[in-house]
């Protein structure tokens, strides 16, 4: 007994071993398979992390476990991911572990984890599941063909996995997210029965139209698949449409050249909270406590052919009869609910489809409200015919029904109002074929939206409907501290709340107080385009969806730090762009005026604007505009009155203000008239103080222009001329946004205020030619606003005061050379003296006198006249 015991117990851990064995000794054949399997399916790269094999797992089944398998594309999907799961299970026998691996491995279970789907179909047709392996037929045929794996499954799971479709040609997004399904296999003959429980989280969006938002499904369903005619029927079947029971039964069928449905379905009760549950759960919320009254039902068939040209018949009827209901923590009810929906398609053919509401109504205290019309044709150009009457309290929504919105309803609306249009006609702007009717109102109300800084504030606002017209006749409103009141027509009203359009139209608008940062949205997403010289960490935009010309005018404009008076002219705002056009304005004591544009569109706000301003105080400009102040700082020593014509583009900050080193531009600057106060410029001072003849400081300028450019953070200055107290001066030169300066200046200085030795030369003239004696002294101006260097080079002007000095004596001398040689030459030539001339007594031999005698011998010799022997010596 006790031998056999021991064989026993050696025979049970040599199973044991080998159990434990087995998975290491086949884990390189089966990971082998799995590869070769994979690849002979298809065109991708595929790639898993590892491959794991268990004989006690599902004991006495072996189990095969591919850990962190990935699908990757190649063109022209290249590099996306089409799949990846986490863990793949799969069970079978233990026996297939010993087949050869021209033998097909025959698998009876799958479980599929945390799996990723992104199926995708791009702009030209091409699909991202066009990956499987096309093979030629003479190369397989179906007695020879054979795979590694086959398939009879007897349980599958698809556990917290997640598919997304998209299809660019349809324009069709969907979203299965928590996708969990499980089934059940069992053969019955030829037919295959599948006991399967799934739920998925979904959503769907088509054509820009969001139809699904994450709406909970959940199905129950016995699914009988006949393989061999393709036809797959429900037998007992249980939707949960978020909360909303349904029925169905029927079955689909793939032909050759269709799809054959017959499919028909309905609420399982009438309750009104069947209509709740279709909501959201999120708008919803919890249904337990909501007291309802009435019915509401859904009832419906789906029959006939799915090609690319003919869809199934349908008629799906949604009713609802006198209902009501109320949530518990709510203070007011919904009453008088009628509802009367028809979709339906009688031909087959998608163009046919159409939905009818002949009758919806709705109270909420005794505020009533009815609406009532069709959507034809949906499946192309869909026509609307819709025909609106009531008023509605908009506050009391919120009392009655558990919205969650991103701000409250409130203000009280009124409508009678009848439209009728096509969606082409709304996207082409083909506002002939809008026809609309009727009036409609709104007072006492707030909207906030994310393209608004400030919650704007409608006193009133009044819409008449004419047949391609729709006009504001009356707007009263109030934003932050600005107001305003407008009217003017609408373009496109039913293309920007149908087809996501910009609002477009023209509109006369005027206001006491407009306050431009109330209409400027903090963009705080903007952080990483700062630039290095915004003050802000929040980039204002202008609203994109406007596109809009206004008219305007208003007593009183603040932007920034600025504020205009009786502001007006024409802004038109399109692609967050505005366009100002002959804006006019009061602003420091003078006048403005303005062209140019204001952009918001590109990561960089930027300007382009001519301005002209016309005799503004220059203390206030110069403090309040950075523009002024960085690019003239020595304008802040003068107060007075200056003209100015500015041609500017550039960056901006986040907050509009100019990025001053990206302006380029040109201006023509005019000082009509400006005093000088030296103490509050170092350069004026410093000036000053080396000009001791002429003083600076509460000096008066006049009728100073001058031109400069900008460019680079550099302003240039072209040589301009000006008179200060008799003293003309020449300047020119450039500095920059650093301060820093480089200045040649010219002085036309008279000749007397250059010192002693300068004046005891000038005694050499007569007084009118040393009063009118003045010279060029050049001063250099370097260094920077705040620590100027000055070099004033009086010493070559003296030089060169003291040369001209010279020169005109010897031109004198020379003249006077010229005068006695004339005289002298007279006499030779027979101009005798007056007898009263010669018995005038000389006692003076002057230099003159001398010169006149030397140049007679000179000439007299010249002539051939003998000189008369001196009998009197005569003393130089």
């Amino acid at each position: 007994m006790k031998k056999i015991v021991k064989i026993i117990g050696a025979f049970l851990l040599v199973c044991i071993l080998a159990l434990i064995a087995l998975p290491f000794l086949f884990k390189g054949s089966i990971q082998d398979k799995v590869l070769h399997f994979i690849n002979e399916q298809v065109n991708a790269t595929v790639h898993f992390s590892d491959v794991d094999i268990s004989l006690f797992q599902n004991f006495p089944q072996a189990t095969v476990v591919i850990n962190d398998l990935s699908v990757t594309n190649h063109t022209p999907f290249e590099g996306d991911t089409l799949a990846y799961s986490k863990r793949i299970e799969l069970a079978m026998g233990m026996s297939q572990l010993f087949k050869t691996s021209s033998q097909a491995v025959n698998v009876t279970r799958v479980i599929i984890d945390e799996a990723s789907i992104t199926i995708k179909t791009d702009s030209l047709g091409n699909s991202n599941l066009d990956i499987a392996k096309t093979t030629e037929k003479e190369q397989t045929t179906p007695e020879t063909s054979s795979s590694d794996f086959t398939f009879d499954l007897k349980h599958y799971e698809l556990n917290n996995s997640n598919i997304r479709y998209q299809d660019d040609v349809s324009k069709i997004k969907m979203d299965l997210t928590t996708i969990n399904h499980v089934g059940e296999g069992s053969v019955s003959g030829q037919k295959i029965i599948l006991d399967t429980q799934s739920s998925v989280a979904a959503s769907l969006d088509m054509d820009g139209s969001n139809y699904l938002d994450k709406n909970k499904l959940q199905l129950d369903a016995e699914l009988e698949l006949d393989l061999e005619n393709q036809k797959y029927s429900f037998r007992e079947n249980k939707l949960l449409l978020n909360q909303l029971p349904l029925e169905f039964a029927g079955f689909v069928q793939l032909l050759e050249k269709s799809t054959l449905l017959d499919l028909s379905f309905k609420t399982p009760t009438s309750d009104f909270k069947n209509l709740l549950a279709v909501i959201p759960a999120s708008y919803a919320k919890d249904l337990n406590g909501v007291k309802t009254s009435g019915d509401f039902s859904v009832d419906g068939m789906v029959k006939g052919h799915i090609s690319d040209t003919q869809i199934p018949t349908m008629d799906i009827k949604i009713l609802s009869h006198n209902a009501s209901f109320k949530y518990p923590d709510l203070p007011k009810s919904v009453t008088g609910i009628n509802i009367d929906t028809k979709v339906k398609n009688d031909t087959g053919n998608p163009d046919d489809t159409y939905i009818t509401i002949d009758n919806f109504t709705f109270k909420i205290d005794q505020d009533a409200f009815a609406a009532k019309g069709s959507l034809r044709n949906i499946t192309k150009n869909m026509l609307v015919s819709m025909g609106l009457h009531g008023t509605v309290n908009l506050a009391n929504v919120n009392q009655a029904y558990p919205l969650e919105l991103e701000q409250k309803l409130n203000g009280i609306a009124n409508a009678n109002v009848q439209v009728n249009f096509d969606m082409n006609a709304l996207e082409k702007e083909q506002y002939q074929h809008i026809k609309s009717s009727g009036s409609a109102g709104i007072k006492d109300f707030a909207y906030t939206s994310e393209e608004l800084p400030n919650e704007i504030h409608i006193q009133q606002a009044n819409v008449l409907f004419q047949p391609e017209t729709i006009t504001l006749e009356n707007l009263q409103a109030t934003t932050g501290a600005s107001d305003m009141e407008a009217k003017g027509s609408i373009h496109n009203l039913m293309g920007f709340l149908f087809a996501k359009q910009d609002l477009k139209g023209n509109f006369d608008v005027s206001s006491t107080v407009f306050d431009v940062h109330d209409f400027m949205v903090e963009d705080t997403a903007a952080d990483s385009l700062q630039q290095t010289t915004s003050t802000t960490e929040e980039a204002l935009q202008i609203p994109s969806f406007l596109d809009a010309t206004l008219t305007f005018d208003a007593k009183k404009v603040i932007y920034d730090n600025l504020t205009l008076k009786d502001a007006k002219g024409t802004v038109k705002i399109k692609d967050e762009t505005a366009y100002l056009q002959k804006v006019t304005s009061s602003i420091f004591d003078g006048g403005i005026a303005f062209d140019g544009k204001v952009s918001t569109k590109e990561k960089k706000p930027n300007f382009d604007m001519a301005l002209q301003l016309n005799k503004i105080n220059i203390a206030q400009s110069f403090s309040s505009l950075d523009l002024l102040k960085g690019y003239a700082p020595i304008a802040k020593a003068l107060t007075g009155l200056l003209t100015t014509e500015l041609q500017l583009n550039g960056d901006l900050n986040d907050d509009l203000t100019p990025v001053l080193t990206s302006i380029k531009g040109s201006a023509l600057a005019e000082i009509l008239n400006a005093q000088v106060n030296s103490s509050k410029a170092p350069l004026i001072s410093k000036l000053d103080g080396k000009l001791d003849f002429l003083k600076l400081d509460k000096l008066n300028i006049k009728n100073i222009k001058t031109h400069l450019d900008f460019n680079d953070g550099k302003v240039n200055v072209k040589p301009f001329n000006f008179d200060i107290k008799g003293v003309k001066f020449t300047a020119g030169g450039s500095h920059g946004l650093d301060k820093n300066m480089d200045y040649k200046v010219t002085m036309d200085v008279p000749a007397k205020y250059l010192g002693k030795d300068v004046t005891s030369l000038l005694s050499q003239l007569s007084p009118q030619e040393a009063k009118n004696m003045t010279i060029g002294v050049p001063i250099g101006i370097a260094g920077n606003f705040t620590n100027p260097q000055i070099k004033l080079n009086t010493s070559g002007a003296v030089k060169e005061v003291t040369q001209r000095i010279i020169d005109k004596q010897k031109g004198k001398v020379k003249d006077q050379l010229l005068n006695t040689g004339t005289g002298v030459i007279t006499d030779l030539l027979g101009g005798a003296k007056s007898k009263s001339d010669s018995t005038k007594t000389n006692t003076t031999n002057t230099p003159e006198k001398q010169l006149k005698n030397a140049a007679k011998d000179i000439l007299g010799g010249m002539f051939g006249r003998k000189k008369k022997k001196d009998t009197t010596k005569t003393k130089n």
